[in-house]
């Protein structure tokens, strides 16, 4: 199992600043967030090389503020081509990954033209996929959309493409589900796994700590269950009064939930 925390979750006013503390505070990889210049991607592959670090994965870019779900083919153009953009570049740095939310769902966006909308340009998006031979990972996110294991199983069954996969988020499950049992579900088609901290009602809140309502013991047994041997990525941001100080209690608490302690 190895150790991964999101670029974005790390402090520090350049990207050199980021990773070299990642790398200091444990962990051995980082996953990058989506960037329309691809000079800017390689530098930060560059970095990476030079401190040690890997960039297992990408972060998709506009898929919030331009979804595949969107009525307007112009605005699901946008998200469509920038997720190219990022396997393109995924491929080119060595990333197996790249993070895609495939639809939102809203009072102006039912779930039926969701599933429809996004499917297309999923389907369309997976032959950028294998011809870049990098993993498009649908992610489970408070999109209102594909919420069952059985109905995301369903989903990626539609696809039809070995090369799209689940991107499983463990604390964001826990308001309406058990992470234990959606990673069972899953199972084989989870490629990548995000971790945070959840906190249930009645402070509903991710909190600046892995320690929270995930149980994470029943999760380890579950990842170990299916084989899961890939990168466990925290996705907390720093305290603000704290910021380093934060990200190695993030490590030394993964470091802890690998181990089964």
């Amino acid at each position: 199992m190895k150790k991964g925390i999101c670029m974005g979750c790390l402090p520090g006013d350049t990207a050199e600043a980021k990773l070299r503390l990642a790398k200091e505070l444990g962990f051995q990889g980082v996953e990058i967030h989506a960037h329309d210049q691809d000079e800017t991607v390689l530098e930060w592959k560059r970095i990476a090389d030079r401190v040690g670090l890997e960039i297992p994965s990408i972060m998709g870019g506009p898929h919030w503020s331009h979804p595949l779900s969107s009525p307007d083919p112009a605005v699901r153009k946008v998200c469509n081509e920038s997720i190219k953009r990022s396997l393109m570049q995924a491929r080119r740095i060595g990333a197996t990954a790249v993070l895609l939310v495939p639809a939102v769902v809203n009072a102006d966006i039912t779930y039926e033209q969701a599933w429809e909308r996004s499917l297309k340009e999923v389907k369309d998006i997976a032959r950028a996929a294998e011809e870049q031979r990098v993993t498009l990972a649908i992610e489970n996110v408070w999109n209102k959309f594909l919420l069952s294991p059985i109905e995301f199983n369903h989903y990626l069954d539609e696809v039809g493409s070995p090369w799209v996969k689940a991107y499983f988020d463990c604390g964001n499950i826990v308001l309406y589900g058990f992470p234990q049992h959606w990673i069972r579900s899953l199972g084989k088609r989870i490629v990548k796994i995000h971790v945070k901290g959840f906190t249930g009602y009645p402070n509903v809140a991710f909190p600046n700590s892995l320690l929270s309502d995930v149980p994470w013991k029943a999760c380890r047994e579950a990842w170990q269950a299916i084989g899961y041997d890939d990168y466990l990525t925290v996705e907390i941001g720093p305290k603000k009064d704290d910021p380093a100080g934060s990200i190695r209690l993030y490590s030394e608490q993964l470091s802890r939930i690998i181990a089964g302690e």
